[in-house]
């Protein structure tokens, strides 16, 4: 784990951090199981995933919504806008660049891990209806 990662997870609390280490573990296991290249780094603050041909995911907790975390997508996407229709009771979104997440419920992996996997192949896959999907 990068130096900068590893010190942006000491600052969750011990409740979040376990949780969004799996989180973490979920979009490197993704990535590789389809053999996308990863960049690991901090944008904006919060822990992000780049992928050459896809498009950015971020993470993060933040002390004003302390029960819950976010996925996060860039809003000039599709990307969103798809998740919404393709799975519109199984995730929780905000807007059309967030995917939210209670701390004391189960996560939908099969449905986020499906969702990671269009952000992470995105710039392949823009052009196609509902991303290929």
């Amino acid at each position: 784990m990068e130096l900068q990662i590893k010190q942006k997870f000491e600052t969750y609390p011990e409740a979040v951090a376990p949780v969004l280490s799996q989180l973490r573990e979920v979009i490197l296991t993704v990535a590789k199981e389809e053999c996308i290249d990863v960049s690991e780094t901090i944008k904006w603050g919060e822990p992000s995933y780049i992928a050459k041909q896809g498009s950015t995911i971020r993470f993060d907790w933040k002390a004003k919504h302390p029960d819950q975390y976010a996925l996060y997508f860039n809003c000039r996407s599709k990307l969103v806008e798809t998740f919404k229709e393709l799975y519109p009771n199984e995730l929780v979104y905000e807007g059309n660049r967030a995917v939210l997440f209670r701390l004391d419920e189960a996560v939908p992996w099969p449905v986020l891990k499906h969702c990671i996997s269009l952000s992470l192949r995105y710039h392949q896959i823009k052009h196609l209806p509902l991303l290929g999907a």
